[in-house]
């Protein structure tokens, strides 16, 4: 029986999240998605701030799609965040961006990522990266302790 995880998607672009949702879908996995469309609402919902004050209803994420670049807040101050928070740092954080910049990479590892991708354009394509991290960071790798747990 798989588990259940809650993966907290980061993504501004409406298409984007659509694409990444079907793919979730299409991939038959029973993981429960929340979506957020830009920084702020990140922070919030992971500091469980504002409306995202409701754990039983917004659960800690197990697992963190993040794009980089959003208006306002961007995924590297979010990471930044999550990352110097002592609490919550073991969360693991994957960059899901369309930008292939080395700088973006460099800054996304400097700050603790613990994998960047690159998304691709096709629906194929982004349906074979969500099973592939599923496959890897939800089935097989074992998950480090958070909060104490």
């Amino acid at each position: 029986m798989e588990k259940l995880v809650h993966i907290l998607l980061v993504e501004d672009n409406k298409m984007d999240v659509v694409l990444t949702l079907d793919a979730f879908r299409e991939a038959h996995l029973a993981n429960k998605i929340h979506v957020v469309n830009n920084g702020e609402e990140a922070l919030q919902y992971i500091f469980g701030e504002g409306k995202f004050s409701n754990r039983k209803v917004y659960t800690m994420p197990n697992l963190i799609l993040l794009d980089l670049k959003m208006p306002g807040i961007d995924g590297f101050e979010v990471l930044k965040r999550i990352k110097n928070t002592p609490e919550i740092k073991r969360i693991p954080v994957i960059i899901l961006t369309s930008s292939k910049e080395e700088g973006d990479l460099s800054m996304g590892y400097d700050l603790g990522a613990n994998s960047y991708l690159v998304k691709p354009v096709s629906f194929e394509g982004f349906l074979e990266v969500v099973r592939k991290v599923t496959d890897y960071w939800i089935t097989l790798n074992v998950e480090p302790p958070v909060n104490g747990k």
